[in-house]
Order: structure tokens, then C-alpha cells, then sequence
């Protein structure tokens, strides 16, 4: 990483498995630095689950330090208590980057795709296919892990009017 290189963790919050992806961008250029997924046990009670999330977000965030995160924001499911339970593992996922000191920018599921596909309801093959053309070097072995590799490339597009979003609000 060079001297002008900003490092971005993208993160894709999920209760069983929250997925991260970290790349660095260096001028227009996107560069894979690793990517995983962040398991809980799904017997395990509530808060045991969410600490499992902080943990191991926690442990990436040392080993990888990066200067700016992004999170998906959640989508509204039919189902009341599931919703629920996913904006807690997202507010999780949020809080994680931001006890670093690390700002944290949000992204519709919909940018997301658009951004990385050119398709707003794009499905996940064809963003596994993209990341193959955008990011040769990454394998995810997970979904997630391939989701939040493309949060991380959304923010890396966009991040310029996140950050200035950010400012305002601040």
C-alpha cells in the first residue's frame, strides 16, 4: 500500500454470518486485501451472538486497519422479528469501526449492486462475476464475504459524497 492508498472495509451484517471485505484504492485503482465472514453460533443466545459479530469485527479491524468502513443498510423483510434481529447485528457492525475512530458510511442493497453490476437487482452470481473482473485476486468463499467485498467497492466509488455527507451531518 502506498503512501496515498486508503484502505476500506466493507461490511455485510448478518446475524448467522457477517461477512467483511477489505480492499485498498489507490488513485482509480482497486486493490484486494483479504476477505471473510464472522460466524455466530445459531444456538447460542441473542447476546452472545451479537458479542460473537464485535469480536470478530474487532479482531479485522487490528489486523487490517482500515481508514473507512461501509455497512449495507437493511432491507425490510416480511417477517417483524428477523428485521429486528439484523439491525441489531448491523448496529453491531456499525459500532465495531466506529470504537476504532473509523468513520462509516451506509449503502442501499440497491447502489450496491447498480455500483458493482450496473443493475440495481442484479443477483449474486452476477456480482461474484464482476468481482472476478474488478478484483482478480479475491477468492470469498462466502456469499457474505463477496457482498461486503462489494460494499467495500461501492464505498471506494463513492465515498468522496460520503464523506461529505458525513461533514454536514457532523
Amino acid at each position: 500500500m502506498t503512501s496515498r492508498a486508503i484502505r476500506i472495509l466493507g461490511i455485510d451484517p448478518g446475524l448467522r454470518r457477517t461477512g467483511w471485505g477489505v480492499i485498498d484504492i489507490d488513485g482509480n485503482r482497486l486493490i484486494y486485501v483479504g476477505c471473510g465472514s464472522v460466524e455466530s453460533r445459531e444456538a447460542a443466545p441473542l447476546a452472545e451472538r451479537l458479542l460473537a459479530i464485535h469480536e470478530g469485527l474487532a479482531r479485522v479491524l487490528g489486523d487490517f486497519k482500515p481508514l473507512e468502513a461501509a455497512v449495507e443498510q437493511t432491507f425490510v423483510n416480511r417477517d417483524g422479528a428477523s428485521t429486528l434481529k439484523l439491525g441489531q447485528a448491523r448496529g453491531v457492525a456499525m459500532l465495531a469501526p466506529a470504537m476504532f475512530g473509523i468513520s462509516v458510511a451506509e449503502y442501499a442493497p440497491n447502489q450496491v449492486k447498480k455500483t458493482v453490476v450496473g443493475a440495481g437487482h442484479a443477483d449474486k452470481n452476477q456480482i461474484r462475476v464482476m468481482l472476478g473482473v474488478l478484483l482478480p485476486k479475491a477468492d470469498p468463499k462466502t456469499p457474505d464475504a463477496a457482498d461486503a467485498l462489494a460494499i467495500a467497492i461501492t464505498h471506494a466509488h463513492h465515498r468522496q459524497s460520503a464523506i461529505l455527507k458525513l461533514k454536514v451531518v457532523g
